[in-house]
């Protein structure tokens, strides 16, 4: 599989605790600008938002922001884009931004970074799209996560195959790796008899 062409990166309006968040969104999006792949994210200036997009662009790499038309002052929209796209709500947000793009990757945010990203997860998990999902762990943000994500499967909620269908990992040339390497598959959600009422 060809690298992707847009990757779609969901992480936070602000920009963390450590200067290390924001390091690895720049370096992230410079990279990004150096393999021609567009970006494709909230529209916002500030934050990990900010940073990510203008790291895209000093590359001389596209940037393309989606962002409410209620959230264009609060998220403070990013003047400077390849394309800013307005929408009337955060469903035609969401939609727009899987539409524009063929990989997803979540930096470090807060309850948004986790909405969006988890959104993409379940269409994944209902074979609704075969892109590749990813967590890219700066600082160790997502170990938890990931532990969360074993208990599901241990649990019998979520299939180990489409846990293993997720990357987690801090290093970015291993995360290009795996996106070009990356076969999506349909695995159908863990449902049996005892789950349905008949």
């Amino acid at each position: 599989m060809p690298l992707p062409t847009a990757i779609c990166v969901y992480c936070g309006s602000s920009s963390g605790r450590h200067p290390e968040y924001a390091e690895q969104a720049r370096a992230f999006g410079a990279e990004m600008a150096r393999r021609g792949i567009a970006l494709v994210y909230g529209g916002g200036k500030v934050g990990l938002m900010g940073v990510v997009a203008d790291a895209v662009l000093a590359g001389g790499g596209r940037a393309v922001g989606v962002i409410p038309r209620q959230l264009v002052e609060l998220e403070v929209a990013h003047p400077g884009l390849s394309e800013l796209v307005v929408v009337e709500t955060m469903h035609q947000r969401k939609t727009r931004m899987y539409e524009l793009s063929d990989a997803f990757v979540a930096l470090p945010g807060g309850f948004g970074t986790m909405d969006e990203m988890f959104e993409m997860l379940t269409w994944a998990q209902l074979g609704l799209h075969r892109y590749p999902c990813a967590f890219l762990d700066v600082r160790g943000y997502y170990r938890d996560l990931r532990t969360m994500m074993e208990h599901m499967v241990d649990e019998h909620f979520v299939r180990p195959e489409q846990r293993d269908s997720i990357w987690f990992g801090d290093s970015m040339a291993a995360l290009f790796e795996w996106m070009q390497a990356y076969r999506g598959s349909y695995i159908p959600k863990w449902i049996d008899t005892s789950s349905v009422n008949a």
